[in-house]
């Protein structure tokens, strides 16, 4: 049960972000505020908003409940600004993200252009440790291949390593091996391992989870660690893709479930503001700078594990809701067949 007196709601968009501050006393008061958003650090905007509504004193003393929405998440992958991350898979299998599915964009398309690769070939690296689709152990994990696969990873010096083996989701003795042998190197990575993101069966789409959470959760620990330093004791709580609300403290080891984190707020306002008003069928058209979200409410909110991120499958629970990497301040430029597309980068 919320103890704070005070609850401040942020949308912090490419473009604007959007406070609304509820007072809880002998009366409440609401109150909204409107400010410009910092793209190249986000926590200003929201410092800035903070001031202007005069919660400083709030926030200082712990007295501010925070629940936010980001887009700082979805604006990263749709921009391809994920960090560098490298791959780690069984013997043969280095190639699962570049090959992706047989999937067409456009059915009847004699030719289209080539899916972006999330791992160059050098960052996709194969060990062994082969579990069967019956969970049984079909190849060990030897000490040596932890060396080699640790020597490779101090040569490529990535930002973090996504661990995706066959199966994992029956057993994950060899991807939390593989975890802990990178901890006890020290090699400064994130890690993310794909029977803790995502234990489900298709290599593929559990792969472009877990190289997604790794790839995009150095973005959001940057982001989540400067606002908390700067609010000290403040709770802070971060919308997340299904509706649900985390811990900003935990929303670091779960970037992915964040893609929708500022949509899916404004999805469930719009199911409560169809009821206040007796409508239940619904479509939500949410325009921001960078990117666009479009959803269909029939009564409750519809959720999906078939969600897309711009040409990436994101397998996680998810409002079921259309997300394309082109918004109000999209930058349009000629191509090289003299075509004038819009997005994915955006001046906010």
């Amino acid at each position: 049960m919320l103890t704070a007196k005070t609850l401040l709601g942020i949308d912090a968009g490419g473009t604007f972000t959007d406070f609304i501050c509820v007072r809880i006393g002998e009366t409440t008061t609401v109150s909204v505020h409107k400010t410009l958003s910092t793209p190249a650090a986000p926590e200003q905007a929201i410092l800035n908003g903070i001031q202007a509504l005069g919660l400083q004193e709030e926030a200082e003393r712990g007295g501010l409940h925070i629940i936010h929405g980001s887009t700082v998440a979805t604006n990263a992958a749709l921009e391809g600004k994920n960090a560098v991350t490298a791959y780690v898979t069984n013997y043969g299998f280095g190639d699962t993200l570049r090959l992706a599915r047989q999937t067409r964009p456009k059915l009847y398309a004699l030719e289209f252009p080539a899916q972006p690769v999330p791992v160059p070939p050098d960052y996709s690296l194969e060990t062994g440790g082969r579990v069967s689709a019956q969970g049984e152990i079909l190849e060990p994990l030897s000490s040596e291949e932890i060396e080699l696969l640790l020597d490779k990873l101090r040569e490529l010096k990535p930002a973090t390593v996504a661990i995706n083996l066959l199966f994992s989701f029956l057993d994950d003795t060899f991807e939390r091996t593989i975890e802990t042998a990178i901890k006890e190197s020290g090699l400064p990575v994130f890690l993310s391992r794909s029977s803790k993101v995502l234990p489900v069966y298709k290599e593929y789409e559990r792969g472009i989870a877990t190289w997604l959470n790794a790839s995009l959760g150095p973005v959001v620990h940057g982001y989540l660690s400067r606002l908390q330093s700067q609010l000290g004791s403040t709770s802070i709580q971060i919308m997340q893709s299904n509706g649900e609300t985390i811990e900003a403290s935990k929303a670091t080891d779960a970037a992915v479930r964040l893609l929708l984190s500022g949509p899916a707020g404004g999805l469930t306002a719009m199911k409560h503001l169809g009821r206040q008003v007796g409508i239940e069928q619904i479509i939500s058209f949410d325009m921001g700078g960078t990117s666009t979200d479009v959803a269909l409410l029939d009564g409750e909110i519809g959720t999906t594990s078939e969600g897309h991120i711009g040409p990436y499958p994101v397998a996680v629970p998810m409002v079921d809701m259309h997300t394309i990497g082109a918004g109000g301040g999209s930058i349009a430029f000629v191509d090289s067949g003299g075509m004038l597309p819009g997005g994915a980068a955006g001046r906010g």
